[in-house]
C-alpha cells in the first residue's frame, strides 16, 4: 500500500487537466465511505429497537426520509428553500 508521499509524487506527476477527476475520484470514496458508516451505525442499533419492540420501518417510510433529506441538502446547498425535486 503506497504511502502518503508517494501518492502525492503520484499527484503531482499528472496533467493538470486530470488533477479535478483525482479530486472527483476522493471526493467520491469520501462520500462512500461516510455513507458506510451510517449504515453501520443504523444496523448496530438494529437489534436494540427489535427487542425494545420498535416496529420496522416500511420502504415507503424509508424513500420518504431519503426523500426530505435531499430536499433539505439542497436547500442548504442552494441557500433557498426551493428544493421540491427529488
Amino acid at each position: 500500500m503506497p504511502d502518503t508521499q508517494t501518492l502525492l509524487e503520484k499527484i503531482q506527476a499528472l496533467p493538470a487537466e486530470q488533477l479535478g477527476e483525482v479530486e472527483d475520484f476522493i471526493d467520491f470514496l469520501t462520500a462512500r465511505n461516510r455513507r458506510l458508516a451510517a449504515m453501520d451505525r443504523f444496523l448496530a442499533v438494529a437489534p436494540a429497537l427489535e427487542a425494545a419492540g420498535v416496529p420496522p420501518v416500511t420502504e415507503d417510510e424509508i424513500m420518504a426520509e431519503v426523500r426530505a433529506a435531499r430536499t433539505e441538502r439542497r436547500a442548504r446547498q442552494t441557500g433557498s428553500g426551493d428544493a421540491d425535486r427529488t
